[in-house]
C-alpha cells in the first residue's frame, strides 16, 4: 500500500514538474505569466492535503451505557448479587452525583438517534469497546469515590474497557433483535459508519479482590473457552513459564490493577489482532486505538499490515495521551503501521483558546497546526477534539463552545466531538465528577433548541457538503487576536474548490477584507446564502457576526499563479 505522504510527494513532484519547464525552472509570477500552455498545466495540477477516503468523515463519540436506553430488557438491574453493577452513584457535594455502575445505554439507542446524529452532520459514531466485561462490580483496589481518579474499587465494565472476551459483544449493548453486525448495517443504512474502540494493552482489574470474582482477570476465546486466568495475584506472582493460564500476561503492573497483556507472546498478538478481524467482519469501518502507546509499536505494525492486508483503505487512529506532537506522532510513521492519532497538542491549546475565547489570541493556535515541517505522517488525518471522557470536559460558555466548533469544523483534520458537548452537558466536570453521566433521550429531543446544538449543526453540515473543508490544504493568511483567515484548497480528479474560511470569536461583529491569494470569480457564502463576483485583482469583503463564522467557496480550478504557487510550495514542505 502506498502511504499517504508517499501518495502526497507523488502529487507534488507532479505539480513542481510541470511548474519548472521553462528553461530556468523560475516560479515567480511575471515567468509564470510567459508560459503560456505551461500556466494552464500548472494550474490544473493536484493539490490535496489528503487521499484518506476516512478523511470526510465527522465523529460523534458516545459512550454507549450512557447514551441513550432503547431496550430496557438488557439493562440486568439486579445482576451481581453481592457486588452489584446497576447505576451505583457517587455522592458529592450540593447534591452532585457520578455513576460507576451500568446506566442502560445499548446499541438500540444509538441506532433509534442515528437520524439526530446524522442532521447535526456527523457521518460517524466512535462508540466504546463492545466487549464483554464482568458482571460484577470490582471488589479489589481502594475504593472510588467522587472526584477520584485511579481507583477501580466498586466500578463496573460499563465502559466495555474491561473486556473478559474480546470476541463476545457485551450483553447489556445488544439486543435479541440487534447483533452487532445487524446495528452497523442499519447504521450504514442511514448514513453512519461505525467506529470501533478497540484495546491491546490490557484487560480486566485481576488482583487485589478480597475474593475471586467471575470475569476478573480472566480472557475467553471465541468459543468461549478459558485462555487465561490472572487468578487473583499480583503480576509479580505469576508464573507465566510454568503456568499457561499466565502465559498471556506480563508478570509486572502497568495500569491500575489492569491485567498487563503480554504483547510478546505470538499467541496473544493472534488472540488479539484476530478479534479486531473479527469485529471488522462484523461492520467495523474504522479502530479509535485506546492507550495506543502502552503496546510496542512493533505490535501495532504487525496488526496494521494484517488488517489492510485484507481492508487497505481501512481507518485507525489511537490514544496516545501526550501533549508532545513528537512523541504521538511516532505512531503515524509508515514503520510503525502508519496509524493515525488523537491530536492532543491541538486539544490542548484548543481549551486555552475557546474556555476563555475573548481572552485569548488565535495567534495561539499556529504552532499545533503543524501545516509545514510537522513531525506527522500527515497531519490532515488526525482526529481533532476539545474534550472526551478520560478528561474534564471543556469549561466554556455557549459561545465558546460555538466557538470551538466553528474551528474544529473548518481547519485540517478529522472533528470528533464527545456526546453532550452539543448542549454543554457537565461542562468542566472530570470523569468521576460528572463527565460521564448518563445523558438520555429527553436531552436529545431537546437539543434542538440550544444555541449549541444549532450552531453545531450549521457548521458541521457545511463541512459535510464542502470537499474543500474535509481534505483540501490548509493556508493560513491570518491568525491574530480573535481573527482567523484561512483557505482550504483542494484540486484533483473529483473536486476543483477553494473555500475561504473568516473566524471571528469576539462579542462584536468584525469586519473582513480579504485580497492575498484571492481568485477572481463567483464567491458563495455557505452558512447565509450571500455572493460575491470577485474580479482579478479584487478583495472579498464581508461582516462575520459576533462568535460567527463565514465559509465561502468558489468551485473551478485556481487561476491565481501566486496562490498556486505558494500551494505547490507549502505541499513540499508538508
Amino acid at each position: 500500500m502506498v502511504s499517504k505522504r508517499t501518495a502526497i510527494a507523488m502529487a507534488i513532484a507532479t505539480l513542481l514538474t510541470a511548474s519548472c519547464t521553462n528553461s530556468n525552472n523560475a516560479t515567480s509570477k511575471a515567468d509564470v505569466n510567459h508560459q503560456g500552455a505551461n500556466v494552464e498545466s500548472l494550474n490544473n495540477q493536484t493539490i490535496v492535503g489528503t487521499t484518506t477516503p476516512f478523511a470526510r468523515e465527522a465523529i460523534y463519540f458516545v459512550v454507549t451505557d450512557r447514551f441513550v436506553d432503547g431496550d430496557k430488557s438488557n439493562n440486568f438491574e439486579d445482576q451481581g448479587g453481592d457486588y452489584p453493577t446497576w447505576r451505583l452513584p457517587l455522592e458529592g457535594p450540593e447534591g452532585k452525583k457520578a455513576y460507576v455502575g451500568y446506566m442502560g445505554g445499548d446499541l438500540k439507542g444509538i441506532l433509534q438517534n442515528a437520524d439526530y446524529i446524522t442532521e447535526m452532520g456527523f457521518t460517524a459514531v466512535w462508540m466504546t469497546p463492545v466487549h464483554d466485561n464482568p458482571d460484577y462490580a470490582f471488589n479489589g483496589d481502594e475504593q472510588i469515590t467522587y472526584g477520584g481518579a485511579f481507583k477501580d474499587g466498586g466500578k463496573t465494565g460499563y465502559h466495555g474497557y474491561w473486556a473478559s472476551n474480546f470476541y463476545q459483544p457485551d450483553e447489556h449493548l445488544v439486543s435479541e433483535d440487534l447483533t452487532v453486525k445487524q446495528y452497523t448495517a442499519q447504521m450504514r443504512e442511514q448514513g453512519l459508519k461505525s467506529v470501533f474502540d478497540i484495546v491491546a494493552n490490557h484487560g480486566s482489574p485481576s488482583f487485589t479482590m478480597t475474593n475471586d470474582l467471575p470475569g476478573y482477570g480472566e480472557l475467553y476465546d471465541k468459543n468461549g473457552l478459558l485462555v487465561a486466568d490472572h487468578q487473583n495475584l499480583a503480576p509479580e506472582d505469576l508464573d507465566p513459564k510454568n503456568n499457561p493460564l499466565h502465559a498471556f500476561f506480563h508478570n509486572y503492573p502497568d495500569l491500575v490493577k489492569l491485567s498487563n497483556l503480554d504483547d510478546e507472546n505470538p499467541a496473544l498478538r493472534d488472540y488479539l489482532i484476530n478479534s479486531y478481524l473479527y469485529w471488522i467482519s462484523q461492520g467495523a469501518d474504522a479502530f479509535r486505538i485506546d492507550t495506543i502507546r502502552h503496546v510496542p509499536h512493533a505490535f501495532w505494525r504487525e496488526m496494521s499490515d494484517r488488517v489492510r492486508e485484507e481492508n487497505p483503505d481501512f481507518f485507525m487512529f489511537g490514544e496516545s495521551f501526550d501533549y508532545e506532537a513528537n512523541n504521538i506522532a511516532q505512531h503515524t510513521l509508515d514503520k510503525n503501521g502508519n496509524i493515525s492519532v488523537l491530536d492532543f497538542p491541538m486539544q490542548k491549546a484548543m481549551l486555552s483558546v475557546f474556555e476563555k475565547p475573548l481572552d485569548s489570541d488565535f495567534a495561539d493556535m499556529k504552532e499545533v497546526l503543524h501545516l509545514t515541517h510537522g513531525p506527522y505522517e500527515n497531519v490532515y488525518d488526525l482526529t481533532t477534539f476539545y474534550d472526551n471522557h478520560d478528561m474534564a470536559r471543556m469549561n466554556a460558555t455557549d459561545d465558546g463552545f460555538i466557538n470551538a466548533h466553528n474551528w474544529l469544523f473548518t481547519v485540517r483534520g478529522i472533528p470528533v466531538v464527545y456526546m453532550g458537548s452539543e448542549i454543554g452537558f457537565m461542562r468542566g466536570t472530570a470523569e468521576h465528577a460528572g463527565n460521564r453521566n448518563y445523558l438520555g433521550q429527553e436531552r436529545i429531543d431537546s437539543a434542538k433548541a440550544n444555541p449549541i446544538q444549532q450552531a453545531l449543526s450549521d457548521i458541521a453540515n457545511v463541512r459535510k457538503a464542502t470537499p474543500a473543508l474535509q481534505r483540501g490544504l490548509q493556508l493560513n493568511v491570518e491568525l491574530k487576536e480573535h481573527k482567523a483567515v484561512f483557505y482550504r484548497v483542494l484540486q484533483d480528479k473529483e473536486n476543483q474548490q477553494t473555500a475561504l474560511v473568516l473566524l471571528n470569536k469576539s462579542n462584536k461583529p468584525a469586519s473582513f477584507n480579504v485580497s492575498q491569494f484571492m481568485q477572481e470569480g463567483q464567491w458563495q457564502e455557505q452558512l447565509g446564502g450571500e455572493s460575491q463576483q470577485i474580479r482579478e485583482g479584487g478583495s472579498l469583503l464581508s461582516t462575520v457576526a459576533a462568535n460567527g463564522v463565514q465559509v465561502w467557496v468558489r468551485d473551478g480550478a485556481i487561476t491565481n499563479d501566486e496562490l498556486m504557487a505558494t500551494l505547490a510550495d507549502q505541499m513540499k514542505r508538508q
